[in-house]
């Protein structure tokens, strides 16, 4: 699995009543009455089963720890006890953006750099929680290749998706050190995975230190890493999100309720448990590497709340941050509304 830090862009429908059923024993003589519905002969009332509300989570990428909260709700419990079902399931190759947006996925994981973008397209997206509170990720290289600094950059060959955030980003980092991004090599990666890439014409990569930094470790091959929120505050936004379309926050507050907050417990369950929830997700996922699920797991788990007042907790100053820095750099044309972006309103007190 190549988990790369721009790569991944995110299924949940509404809330059903309890259905009762009223059964009534025959009243006529003994020779044809019915038997009665319950130890006594009188008229019994059955209430079934509560039925829950089927459903959809799609994911930004293929499963890994930053979705780890997202499993321990579903399976221990704890949406199923708010009347939810949730299916979790994998974005297309379009991503997960558009899904939501329409309501073919109700509910979705996604993140801010590409929301924005999505809002500006006239997407109704909503961010109901940020998984994690700062950004993990940045530039990743082999120690040999003596890339320590931004300024490093230059002379070497950078290896992406070909996104022209890519650049941008890159030149903003180069820009604090009074280097220059013209003598960076960008050219698109594919699919090879990052360990796999170096070893050829790539020197750097945008990564996910909680997954691909963890596995060089376990590895045992030495990287050096640049982050971007070392950089440059603006750069410290929300990645990855939970998200939802307008509809469903207008229409079905009751159910993104139940969801944001059956995934706060999944979240907190990881936060206090992370060999416990590493199991979970390596029993939900059994393909994945063990080693590293639990490594990354340890390392992610503190990152989930860090130092917010509590789990999913999202800041305007972030939005409004990230969004002037995509101005300053041409990537964001509209001048956009960034109360309409998110909302605290569902997590939990």
């Amino acid at each position: 699995m190549k988990v790369t830090a721009g790569s991944r862009f995110v299924k949940i429908a509404g809330l059903t009543l309890l259905a009762g059923v009223l059964l009534i024993t025959g009243c006529g003589n003994k020779e044809n009455a019915a038997p009665a519905a319950g130890p006594s002969d009188s008229a019994a009332v059955q209430e079934q089963p509560k039925k829950l509300q089927e459903v959809k989570l799609v994911l930004d990428w293929t499963p890994n720890t930053n979705h780890t909260g997202l499993y321990a709700a579903r399976d221990n419990g704890y949406w199923e006890k708010r009347g939810l079902k949730v299916e979790i399931i994998q974005p297309p190759e379009t991503g997960a953006d558009a899904l939501v947006a329409s309501g073919t996925a109700q509910f979705g994981v996604g993140a801010q750099e590409a929301m924005i973008l999505a809002r500006e397209q006239g997407l109704p997206i909503v961010s109901l929680a940020a998984v994690i509170q700062h950004n993990t990720s940045g530039f990743a290289s082999p120690a040999s290749k003596n890339i320590k600094q931004p300024k490093d950059f230059e002379g070497k060959t950078y290896g992406g998706w070909g996104s022209p955030a890519e650049q941008a980003v890159i030149d903003s980092l180069m820009q604090v050190q009074k280097a220059d991004v013209s003598k960076v090599t960008f050219v698109n990666a594919g699919t090879a995975d990052f360990f796999t890439a170096v070893k050829k014409d790539i020197d750097f990569e945008w990564i996910f230190y909680g997954w691909t930094g963890i596995e060089a470790e376990l590895r045992k091959e030495p990287i050096n890493m640049i982050y971007l929120a070392d950089y440059s505050k603006q750069l410290d936004y929300y990645t990855p999100l939970l998200t939802t379309n307008e509809k469903m926050i207008k229409e079905k507050p009751d159910v993104v309720r139940a969801f944001v907050e059956g995934a706060a417990e999944g979240y907190q369950y990881a936060i206090d448990n992370p060999e416990a929830s590493a199991d979970l997700l390596l029993k939900a996922v059994p393909e994945l590497n063990a080693d590293l699920v639990k490594a990354s797991q340890n390392w992610l788990s503190p990152k989930y709340k860090d130092d917010a007042a509590r789990w999913g907790e999202q800041k305007k100053e972030i939005w409004s941050g990230y969004g002037d820095w995509m101005q300053q750099h041409g990537l964001l044309k509209k001048e956009l509304n960034y109360d309409e972006m998110f909302t605290n309103e569902f997590l939990p007190k």
